[in-house]
């Protein structure tokens, strides 16, 4: 496989897939800009890695990209600077994410921003994108029993926030 056919084979799969990708990163980011960095940070990731494999193919490159993006957001949210957080007084033409969204939409953005980043990676890989447990264990090095346990608990979280 030529360079020129793999990056057309990447600009054809980025197209098909950076959708589900930008959505995934909105739920575990809770920001759209965060989200659109993870989204174009793993985009970077699987490009070198469909590059680096000259004769083989990637087998399943939109679970390759799951697992980066899921595996990049936990990595940083390890970092100090994760704890950044932007300006409060946006400028007046600036709009807010959250500007035209539902109140259930709103609600469950805020529970998962109060998540910890391998909770979040949990509910959002095993409730939203609908994966099995064993998946979202093997995406998330966990064991199978560790992904459950988090579920419960994280669910039970946002169950008892959504009571007050």
């Amino acid at each position: 496989m030529t360079d020129q056919s793999r990056t057309a084979a990447f600009e054809e799969f980025a197209r098909a897939r950076t959708a589900h990708l930008l959505r995934s990163a909105w739920l575990l980011c809770g920001s759209r800009t965060e989200a659109e960095d993870l989204v174009q940070e793993t985009l970077v990731k699987v490009y070198v890695r469909m590059h680096r494999m000259l004769a083989a193919k990637l087998d399943n490159p939109a679970a390759y990209a799951q697992t980066t993006l899921t595996r990049t957001f936990v990595s940083s949210r390890r970092k100090r600077s994760s704890t950044e957080q932007p300006y409060a007084d946006l400028p007046d033409d600036a709009v807010s994410d959250h500007a035209d969204a539902s109140t259930l939409r709103v609600d469950l953005a805020e529970a998962l921003a109060e998540a910890s980043p391998t909770d979040r990676a949990v509910l959002v890989l095993r409730y939203l994108d609908d994966l099995s447990v064993e998946e979202v264990a093997d995406i998330l090095g966990l064991s199978p029993g560790a992904v459950r346990n988090r579920s419960m608990r994280a669910l039970a979280r946002m169950r008892e926030r959504s009571l007050r």
